[in-house]
């Protein structure tokens, strides 16, 4: 690809629209949220617990509810992640993270609009999140594809 003038005065933009994100409040709360929660050493062991739980999970729904510690993981992984989430340093940082990502959906979608309105753009973190896992079961998992 050729570069032009009009190719290098795009990428000047998108450097200065990256550049004020990075500046904005939202950012700003979003960083001083996860920094906050890297110092807090409970929020951390929680996360943590969580962070080894949810490997048994995995191993548990390779079987589903076949595997022998199916209800009992199920129950420890939602008592867990309770945990977690009432966490004010966790609930904090989520709600900083929350309003980053519908920011960054906001200039997706005003950057594909302006190109067209057909163009697609990605929406609620869509194209960032692991909850699309694509397995075919119409959320049925628990995802929500």
């Amino acid at each position: 690809m050729i570069a032009t003038m009009e190719y290098v005065d795009i990428l000047d933009r998108s450097e200065q629209l990256g550049r004020m994100i990075l500046d904005s409040d939202v950012m700003e709360a979003y960083n001083r949220s996860q920094q906050e929660l890297d110092e807090d050493q409970h929020a951390q062991r929680l996360i943590q617990a969580f962070i080894d739980i949810k490997s048994h999970y995995e191993d548990v729904q390779r079987f589903g509810r076949y595997h022998p510690d199916y209800n009992a993981i199920m129950k420890e992984v939602r008592r867990v992640k309770r945990e977690m989430d009432m966490n004010d340093k966790v609930a904090s940082f989520k709600i900083a993270e929350r309003n980053l990502q519908k920011l960054l959906d906001e200039i997706s979608n005003y950057v594909a609009h302006s190109v067209s309105e057909q163009v697609k753009a990605p929406q609620d973190g869509a194209a960032l999140s692991d909850s699309g896992c694509g397995c075919g079961s119409g959320g049925g998992c628990g995802c929500a594809s």
